[in-house]
Parts: C-alpha cells; sequence; structure tokens
C-alpha cells in the first residue's frame, strides 16, 4: 500500500497527492516532486497517517525528494525571474496590442517552463506574444487564461472586512456563491457592499447561508397571522439570529418577541 500524503504548492492551493513510499516525510516538510508542468516545490499538509485512501482515485505521481537549501534557494531565485518575466510580458502586450492582462507568472523548479496567468474580456490569438517571450526569455512560454476569482486568489489583497481575502488565506476551492444566499441572510441587495475584490459575489456570503435558512425555518413568514400574549397579530419582520419576530397588532402598535411566544398555524412551507 502506497503511503500517501498532500502537497500545497501554495497558500490556500488546491492539496494534490503524491505517493511518499520511497521518501519518508512528515508533515511540514518540502517536497521536490514531477507535476505535468515541470518540477515543482511544495509543502506537505496532509502526513501519510491523515491521508483517507478512499477518497484518492488517481494514479499518484512519487514524491522525488526532500527540498534541500539549493532546491528552495532556487525556487525563491525563480519567483524572482517570474516577476521580472511579468513586467516583460507586460511590455510585449503593450507593444503587440494584445487584449489580454497578464497577472502572475511563474517558473517551474528547472526553469523550463514559464506559466503566465492572465485575464481576458474574450478568446485572443496570443501565439505571437508567446513566439516573442519564448525567443527573449529563451524558455517555453504557456499562456493560461483565468477568471476573476483565480486573479484575485493569485494576486491577494485585502477584502471589505479589513482582512486579508479568504481565497489568498485559507480558500483552497472557490465554491459557487448566488445572490439567494444574500437575500436569505437579508442583507441589502447592493452590489457595492456584497462584491467582492473579484467583482463578484462575496465568498464569505456562503459561510453562514445554511444556519440562516435553519434558523428562518422556525420563524413565521412575514405576512403571517400569528397569536401573541398581547393578541392577535400580523408578522412584519423577523431577526433569525435574536430568534425574535416583529409583529403589529391589530390597534396598529408594533412589537418585537420572542419566538416561544409566537403561535401560528403551520403550513407546508412556514
Amino acid at each position: 500500500m502506497p503511503e500517501i500524503v498532500g502537497v500545497r504548492f501554495y497558500q490556500a492551493g488546491r492539496i494534490y497527492y503524491f505517493d511518499a513510499s520511497t521518501v519518508p516525510v512528515e508533515k511540514d516538510d518540502y517536497v521536490v516532486v514531477e507535476t505535468q508542468y515541470g518540477k515543482e516545490i511544495g509543502k506537505v499538509v496532509i502526513s501519510p497517517k491523515q491521508a483517507i485512501i478512499g477518497q484518492i482515485s488517481e494514479p499518484l505521481r512519487p514524491i522525488l525528494r526532500k527540498a534541500n537549501e539549493q532546491d528552495l534557494e532556487k525556487a525563491k531565485r525563480n519567483q524572482e525571474q517570474a516577476r521580472a518575466a511579468l513586467v516583460k510580458c507586460r511590455e510585449l502586450v503593450k507593444k503587440l496590442e494584445v487584449p489580454i492582462k497578464p497577472v502572475h507568472a511563474h517558473y517551474d523548479l528547472d526553469r523550463t517552463r514559464l506559466t503566465i496567468f492572465f485575464v481576458a474580456e474574450k478568446r485572443v490569438d496570443f501565439r505571437e506574444l508567446v513566439r516573442e517571450l519564448s525567443h527573449t526569455l529563451k524558455t517555453k512560454v504557456e499562456l493560461r487564461q483565468i477568471g476573476a476569482r483565480d486573479e484575485a486568489k493569485l494576486v491577494g489583497g485585502l477584502g471589505r472586512c479589513g482582512l486579508p481575502l479568504c481565497c489568498t488565506t485559507f480558500l483552497s476551492e472557490l465554491n459557487p456563491v448566488s445572490i439567494k444566499m444574500a437575500k436569505e441572510q437579508n442583507l441589502a441587495l447592493n452590489p457595492m457592499k456584497t462584491s467582492g475584490m473579484c467583482g463578484r459575489l462575496l465568498c464569505c456570503l456562503g459561510y453562514e447561508y445554511e444556519q440562516y435558512r435553519a434558523m428562518k425555518e422556525k420563524l413565521p413568514p412575514v405576512g403571517q397571522e400569528v397569536s401573541t400574549p398581547l393578541g392577535k397579530a400580523k408578522v412584519t419582520g423577523c431577526n433569525p439570529l435574536k430568534e425574535t419576530v416583529e409583529i403589529e397588532l391589530d390597534s396598529g402598535a408594533v412589537a418585537e418577541l420572542p419566538l416561544s411566544q409566537i403561535a401560528w398555524q403551520r403550513t407546508s412551507k412556514s
């Protein structure tokens, strides 16, 4: 049975699984692995004892070796060279008038391949740009188009809360977010307040969605006629976090009562 470990190549990145049968490693070790894009350095984040073998189906590549000081120093130099390559790419994009926005560049460990990530509004013919880059940088160049959310994950920044973006700190998977999640939490449907740096709906809208949905199922819907210690009333609003109900009495008076003091004829939807 193979010794399976989980490896990340950057913070909050997707976890990839490798076979560590021939190279004993522990969690937090840096390792050199062979990927479809060349050799890379990654960090072991799931040790053999933590891996759930039943969830792993794809053929596993072996870990080549533990990363040494030379490997780590080379990776650091590659990052610096990749930043310089990104600057050169932007210069050529402007010169050739290619309608793309390069946002990130990455060399593999041996610097046999340079991958440049870019965003664009539509499909673009960038073959001339690739030829120019390959000739100038003396290496194989691949351009890869990404979406707005992936751009934010690669570039980073601060969210509306003032903290680093969730996708750059702990979100390894970008799950779908819908406007329904904002409505369920009674948030103002203002794009300026519900959109993140990427221009898409905030990822954090999904964090408490299920809790809000479960809490609101316990509450009567707006417009529902209810019985209270104050008399008959109609529901005008609810506070799922406080589990209270805002009501308007027949007299026109308004009040906010705890859910325990509210009784109503429940239907299949309420």
